[in-house]
């Protein structure tokens, strides 16, 4: 029987990044992968890294792998520019974002 290696490789970077990792943070623990229903993520190969994004233009932003991280902060969503909201404030004409 033939043995094949396969590899898992990213595919290219987009303009929009749906999720950014803060490997300072990140402990590898791989919930993210578990829980995202797009299966946009893979375990990374390297012990206690970050997953690899294998599908970013699949994301829907639904934000279920920001709920469930056991480390605040590890990883955030990245909205596209088009789906950002700002606003104004009426008294001050001061815009801001909600985060």
């Amino acid at each position: 029987m033939n043995s094949t290696l396969v590899y898992a490789v990213p595919n290219r970077p987009t303009p929009g990044r749906p999720i950014i990792f803060d490997p300072n943070f990140c402990s590898g623990c791989n919930i993210c992968v578990a829980v995202c229903p797009e299966d946009v993520f893979i375990p990374n190969p390297t012990k206690s890294q970050p997953p690899i994004i294998l599908f970013p233009e699949e994301c829907w932003y639904c934000g279920v792998c920001v709920d469930e991280c056991n480390r605040k902060g590890a990883l955030r969503l990245s909205h596209p520019l088009q789906q950002r909201a700002r606003w104004k404030r009426k008294e001050t004409g001061e815009y801001f974002r909600v985060r």
